[in-house]
């Protein structure tokens, strides 16, 4: 229940105590967020029983009807409707309102962290709302300007290329030294900017001197091959030693080869 409410209710969403490196302004608008969010929209549901003028009314959210003396969620906010208790939930992640508190907007409900969200960018790193007037946005999330650095080195990433490693970005110098796969033929990192090729979990260049066959080193970018004790070949018969030059491969293997992550 402890972490429920935590998840839900973030202390930093209405608390600066909880938000140490604010500016004053930060601050100030912290305090004007909270308070204009606990005058307008939250509230705590009242579980009763269904009184007789409102027996048969729909439940909110599942739209089940709902019977005298049958259990029951009210808000005052949203006049007389009611819930069953298993849908009482916040609109966006449909987690049950721990002690039934909620926000109310437009005629929904939702936990606190979700109902700020409709109005205040969050920190993927500090979990804290975004009260500045620049931020980053990368990966479909946001950032604090301060907060964008690399997982490992901490150096900041504004303006810079990286890699997103963990749901976390990475500068490029430490995941070329740290979490780059070697190539299978020419045993070097393959980089961020490298196309890369891969089969059966190992790694290789996409370029043609390292994606080929072992035997007569054709390409094999986009060509079937089949593969021995982790060597590729373009056909059966490379894999067994022979001249393929007249013999057809009967491999309906391939390999995938990728461009650079777009998350870099």
């Amino acid at each position: 229940r402890a972490r429920a409410l935590l998840q839900q209710l973030p202390p930093q969403d209405c608390d600066e105590r909880y938000c140490p490196d604010l500016a004053e302004e930060e601050r100030r608008q912290l305090r004007a967020f909270s308070a204009r969010r606990r005058r307008e929209a939250l509230g705590q549901g009242l579980a009763c029983p269904v009184p007789g003028p409102c027996h048969g009314c729909p439940c909110k959210k599942c739209g089940r009807r709902l019977n005298k003396g049958d259990p029951g969620i009210s808000v005052s906010r949203l006049g007389d409707q009611f819930w069953h208790p298993s849908c009482f939930s916040c609109h966006l992640c449909h987690q049950p309102l721990v002690d039934l508190i909620y926000f109310q907007q437009d005629g929904r409900i939702y936990c606190g962290r979700h109902h700020a969200e409709l109005f205040r960018p969050r920190c993927a790193s500090c979990d804290q709302l975004i009260f500045m007037e620049e931020c980053i946005e990368a990966e479909g999330r946001r950032w604090h300007l301060e907060h964008f650095c690399c997982l490992e080195c901490d150096v900041p990433l504004r303006g810079q290329r990286y890699v997103m490693r963990s749901g976390r970005p990475c500068c490029r110098g430490c995941f070329e030294t740290l979490f780059a796969e070697p190539c299978q033929a020419c045993g070097d990192p393959i980089g961020a900017d490298s196309e890369e090729a891969t089969h059966q979990g190992l790694h290789w260049h996409a370029r043609a001197a390292c994606f080929c066959c072992s035997l007569c080193r054709k390409p094999l970018r986009g060509q079937p091959l089949t593969s021995r004790r982790g060597r590729l070949f373009c056909s059966e018969t490379c894999s067994l030693g022979r001249d393929a030059s007249s013999t057809a491969s009967d491999s309906s293997d391939s390999a995938f080869a990728s461009a650079p992550s777009p998350d870099s």
